[in-house]
């Protein structure tokens, strides 16, 4: 026993949750990062769609220094003034008539929907659906929620409550719908199963189904939301409206801040007490949140996305070895014809450019909304160096 613990511990003071790292980044400036040895790298990854306007943004740096200056935090027990103007602009992005709760992750905007639905269907209806291949977080329940089997084994028993049903198959999800089910919960674009869409015809016909049965229809926009996909959400391209969203990542630009919207109709379901979190919805997290949206708005972030996307998807499309090429606006895959996704990771953060191997065979990349031209066509050019 000893002897294993002296190996665990010469990984040093981190828990071994993540792979070992071969770069250790010390500053970033827009699409740029430097490592530890004064590399410079290009960002195509974003932390995960998460820097989506660019790292140390000098904007969103200035609201995060004067907010820390004025008031931190003091809990939701009291009132604070940032996250209220967060609330009211993310509700009306939404198309209004709802409302927020804030929290710190999109695992925890999971959560909280997942709740909000036990609480709006009452007893007896706590089953919420959700989609093989998706992902919703690493918390008990949100894994649980995950159709990734293989992420469950080592964790079980996960809570009941979820049942997967087929992407993209309408009448795989009709069949699994039972009186016990309370609501649909599902991405709009998978992003970790390597981007994949859902189509129009799925996501009407899931919208149709919940108001047949009586049930909520949640989306996790946790990597789509926030004009990543050239809309403000992803399931804007399909010519739906859910009951309740669930949003994190490019919120904050990097400050951790997750929000979950739902019609105010069914946010009534929550009463004081049955849901909370100390920081959620914090000052400094919110007035990073509510400079990120001023800016997004002001620099039209959706089609900055759409345009860009339409430069980068064309560019990899001109690689002979790159298949096809899936996703909207900055949020992409290349499929690959023969050359594995990791390695080809690993081969392009060597040459200063930072992808992510989505699966085994496709390439995921979610630059910033604000990335130049000529920086698509330097990452390209890598990628050509690399592949051809």
């Amino acid at each position: 026993m000893i002897a294993a613990a002296e190996q665990v511990n010469s990984a040093g003071p981190l828990m071994a949750t993540y792979p070992p790292t071969s770069v250790t980044f010390v500053r970033g400036r827009g699409t740029e990062l430097w490592d530890s040895e004064g590399k410079r790298y290009l960002d195509f990854l974003s932390g995960l769609s998460v820097t989506s306007l660019g790292h140390a943004h000098p904007d969103v740096a200035e609201a995060i220094a004067a907010q820390a200056r004025t008031l931190l935090h003091v809990s939701n027990l009291f009132g604070t003034e940032p996250g209220l103007e967060v609330a009211t602009t993310l509700d009306r992005l939404l198309g209004g008539g709802g409302q927020v709760f804030f929290c710190n992750s999109g695992a925890e905007a999971n959560e909280a929907a997942f709740k909000l639905a036990r609480k709006w269907g009452g007893p007896g209806k706590y089953v919420v659906l959700t989609a093989d291949g998706s992902f919703h977080g690493r918390t008990l329940a949100t894994l649980h929620a995950t159709g990734q089997p293989a992420k469950h084994e080592a964790f079980q028993p996960l809570p009941d409550g979820f049942r997967h049903v087929p992407w993209n198959d309408l009448s795989g999800l009709e069949a699994a719908i039972t009186d016990d089910v309370a609501a649909v919960h599902l991405e709009s674009i998978q992003g970790e199963a390597g981007v994949r869409p859902a189509t129009s015809e799925y996501l009407q016909g899931v919208r149709r189904l919940c108001d047949e049965r009586g049930l909520l229809f949640m989306v996790d926009e946790v990597q789509t939301g926030l004009a990543r996909t050239g809309k403000w959400f992803g399931f804007q391209h399909f010519g739906v409206s859910p009951d309740v969203v669930c949003m994190a990542k490019a919120l904050g630009n990097g400050v951790p801040i997750g929000a979950t919207w739902a019609k105010s109709e069914i946010a009534a379901a929550f009463q004081p007490g049955d849901h909370a979190t100390t920081f959620g919805g914090q000052p400094l997290a919110a007035a990073a949140a509510q400079r990120v949206l001023e800016i997004m708005e002001m620099r039209d972030a959706p089609t900055l996305a759409m345009e860009a996307g339409r430069r980068l998807t064309a560019g990899l499309e001109s690689i002979p070895t790159v298949d096809s090429v899936r996703g909207y606006g900055l949020l992409l895959a290349a499929e690959l014809t023969s050359r594995s996704g990791p390695d080809v990771t690993s081969l392009a953060l060597e040459a200063g450019l930072v992808i992510n191997g989505v699966t085994p065979t496709a390439l995921r990349f979610a630059p910033p909304l604000l990335v130049s031209d000529a920086e698509i066509d330097e990452a390209i050019d890598i990628l050509k160096g690399i592949l051809v």
